[in-house]
């Protein structure tokens, strides 16, 4: 019997393309997105868990974007039931609109929101000098679960749209490669400041 993602969504021909990112999107078939920490005292652990659970654990601390503190309080409680539920009705707002499967669209748009490369700060004879550096596959698709999220509780921030159609409209617009996304638009600010310290 295949296991399929909330009894709908096969993981069967979901294939990661970036191979920078093969070994650190964990594609094994689920029910449901939650271990219970299972892997919360191994080092580099979060590599092998399922790619759908790191989106919910993100969406239940995305961080805040830059001074602003965005209105997430109420889906920022730590209940991940309450996640599992946005993440389960954006994934039907996502096949709804794209008759793709949704776990298909969401590593098309980490591999896309993901940086290849990042500016980092050195020191040399007491003077703080800016230094491209290239970006680790754990920390490319950590960068790209925080920017999907921040982006998808931006565009609900003081709206009349619920998070479910924030996230899944993010999530398709990064999978497309669109510079309206949040996510895209990051990475691209993010590898230009990279080329601009080389």
């Amino acid at each position: 019997m295949e296991i399929k993602l909330f009894e709908k969504y096969s993981f069967e021909g979901v294939v990661v393309n970036d191979p920078g990112l093969k070994n650190v999107i964990s594609l094994k078939p689920i029910y449901v997105p939650q271990n219970f920490g299972r892997h919360a005292s191994q080092r580099f652990a979060k590599a092998k868990v399922n790619i759908v659970e790191r989106l919910t654990k993100k969406l239940m601390t995305p961080g805040h974007k830059g001074k602003k503190h965005w209105r997430t309080s109420e889906y920022c409680t730590g209940k991940s039931q309450t996640v599992v539920n946005i993440v389960k009705k954006a994934f039907e707002i996502i096949e709804k609109q794209t008759k793709k499967n949704p776990i298909e669209i969401l590593v098309r748009a980490i591999e896309n929101a993901a940086p290849r490369e990042e500016v980092t700060v050195i020191e040399i004879g007491g003077i703080r000098v800016p230094k491209q550096v290239d970006t680790a596959p754990l920390r490319r698709v950590d960068l790209a679960l925080r920017w999907l999220t921040q982006g998808a509780f931006q565009a609900v921030a003081d709206k009349k749209i619920s998070i479910e159609k924030g996230l899944a409209n993010e999530i398709i617009a990064a999978s497309n490669d669109d510079p309206k996304s949040f996510a895209v638009s990051k990475r691209i600010e993010v590898e230009r400041q990279a080329e601009a310290s080389k």
